[in-house]
């Protein structure tokens, strides 16, 4: 049995880090060259809202990834993308502004993508809380009961963050192909078919970033419960 398990944690890790690795790999490999275009990632994203009206949407720059900030109305950019000019920096900066026109649309999906995401930050608070609870509450009980229905709940606590980065795929995909490659395509910027090939590359790792991170999840998962076992 613990040779299956140990063969089972194997797989899950592998299944996990690849998706990552993956997503790393195809933005760096079209960074260069670095000066593809005369702009940057910034300087497009600013040209593509402003010629659809989303004047008051800001474009920065971020520590924390590439990302729409729906509260704010902001585009941020990591600095590779922020001021980056190559194939890379544009795709990414459209993909974002692809967020900004669905908020800026009312895309109904976009708005239940919200929600999911401010309920599943609540609810990782609560997984954390339960889960440093389990073992004072099974010691102060001397039973392991309460523990277990603490368990429980902190693991399906846990898992409302996994489903929704799943559920954040179709957007995702919908913000990369039906949004910002037409874009990009409209624009002129992907001039030859080998950089319409790429930039649809880069798209899908930028959709796929969250499926890489539920993969993490489930496997974060499985080492805390396998951490458990005495």
């Amino acid at each position: 049995m613990s040779v299956i398990l140990l063969a089972f944690a194997g797989l899950m890790a592998v299944l996990s880090w690849w998706p990552g690795v993956w997503v790393t790999r195809v933005m760096a490999q079209h960074r260069a060259p670095a000066d593809r275009y005369p702009f940057s990632g910034a300087d497009l994203a600013r040209y593509l809202l402003d010629r659809r009206g989303l004047t008051a949407v800001t474009v920065e720059r971020t520590p924390s990834g590439d990302h729409y900030d729906p509260h704010t109305r902001s585009v941020r950019l990591s600095e590779a993308n922020f001021s980056g000019q190559s194939l890379t920096a544009i795709t990414v900066a459209a993909h974002e502004v692809g967020h900004a026109l669905q908020h800026a649309e009312g895309d109904p999906s976009f708005a239940r993508r919200q929600e999911m995401v401010e309920r599943s930050a609540w609810a990782q608070k609560v997984a954390g809380w339960v889960l440093l609870a389990i073992p004072v509450i099974t010691v102060l009980e001397k039973q392991p009961a309460p523990g277990l229905v603490m368990l429980l709940v902190g693991v399906l606590s846990m898992l409302v963050p996994l489903f929704a980065q799943l559920a954040n795929l179709p957007i995702e995909l919908d913000a990369s192909f039906n949004r910002a490659l037409p874009l990009l395509e409209q624009g002129g910027w992907l001039a030859r078919g080998q950089e319409k090939r790429a930039a649809r590359q880069i798209l899908r790792a930028a959709a796929f970033t969250y499926v890489a991170q539920a993969l993490g999840s489930i496997f974060n998962i499985f080492k805390w419960l396998r951490g458990l076992k005495p």
